[in-house]
């Protein structure tokens, strides 16, 4: 094999991969001799193109951290593509396309716009603790300020760090209660030595968590599309747990769908009006309509009163 099938950036990241995993520490100067690149590009790969993976950085040297060496395989790059976002965006997430994708000349046929993501880069402390926290199942106290108020949480058993639509939470359990915690109000944690068994329950009920709200007890939803709408949701689920139960020869839809708090639906229909209402639970829509119908009232009144005052 020629040095230049070599030069690629696939062949030398899975190279950089294979040092680190077997507990080496990489210098940059030294990688860009060895692959005849310029330190720059050393340092993107590194700083970039493996920013999944938790490298500590001590005397200019890189390395992996002690409890992840020689564990890092396909599984490992498949749930790392689930933490980018990028696990179910591309028809097929394989070997082949993991090489594709760390390709310069591919990089420039993809550009994919997804949300905002929250700046955190003043919490990486809290972060890291949260994790340490994590792995090692200890509980932890929190300090959250919010709407100028600071309060204080004992006992919390953090369970996962979630990233929901570009916001970070800590999902964890509290005074036996599933709870989430947004990470960017925590101003302070503290690890106990006070050791918590994960609950099966939990873990699947954050495995299969649609949005930050939750509850006890999830409500089934029905919900009627008319046919200007129906195609977005065909295209994608759009509400959680969504299943097209019934498409009538009219173009509507019914759809169905579970959720844990009322608020995890009532924006999307109100995001979709007049397209979409809510079939069942009944009083659901009720509430949207007075909520609505309240709206309505203010905004004219205002109005009203402006041409008044005008007049």
């Amino acid at each position: 094999m020629t040095r230049g099938s070599h030069d690629t950036i696939a062949y030398r990241l899975s190279q950089i991969l294979i040092k680190l995993n077997q507990g080496e520490r990489l210098a940059p100067e030294a990688l860009a001799d060895e692959f005849g690149v310029h330190l720059r590009t050393i340092q993107r790969d590194l700083k970039v193109r493996l920013a999944y993976l938790p490298l500590t950085r001590r005397n200019g040297l890189y390395q992996l951290e002690p409890a992840f060496l020689g564990k890092l395989s396909f599984k490992d790059i498949e749930r790392f593509a689930c933490l980018a976002g990028i696990k179910g965006l591309f028809p097929a997430l394989s070997n082949d396309f993991l090489r594709d994708i760390f390709d310069e000349r591919l990089q420039a046929v993809w550009l994919v716009k997804s949300h905002h993501f929250e700046d955190l880069s003043d919490a990486k402390d809290i972060f890291k603790q949260l994790e340490q926290a994590i792995v090692h199942s200890r509980m932890v106290g929190l300090e959250l300020h919010h709407e100028g108020k600071t309060k204080r949480y004992e006992a919390v058993a953090p369970y996962r760090l979630l990233n929901i639509k570009g916001i970070w939470y800590l999902a964890a359990v509290h005074q036996g209660k599933y709870k989430t915690f947004g990470i960017g109000k925590l101003q302070r944690v503290d690890i106990s030595d006070a050791p918590f068994e994960k609950a099966p329950d939990i873990e699947a009920a954050i495995q299969n968590q649609e949005g930050v709200w939750h509850a006890d007890t999830n409500h089934a939803v029905v919900l009627s599309v008319a046919a200007p709408a129906a195609a977005y949701f065909k295209r994608r689920p759009l509400v959680p747990h969504q299943q097209i139960a019934q498409e009538h020869e009219s173009g509507d839809l019914t759809v169905t769908a579970e959720v844990g708090h009322p608020k995890q639906i009532l924006p999307i229909v109100r995001y979709w009006l007049p397209h979409v209402r809510i079939v069942s639970p009944a009083s659901w829509q009720d509430d949207l309509e007075q909520e609505l119908s309240a709206y309505v009232s203010r905004t004219v009144s205002t109005q009203d009163h402006g041409l008044t005052a005008s007049i």
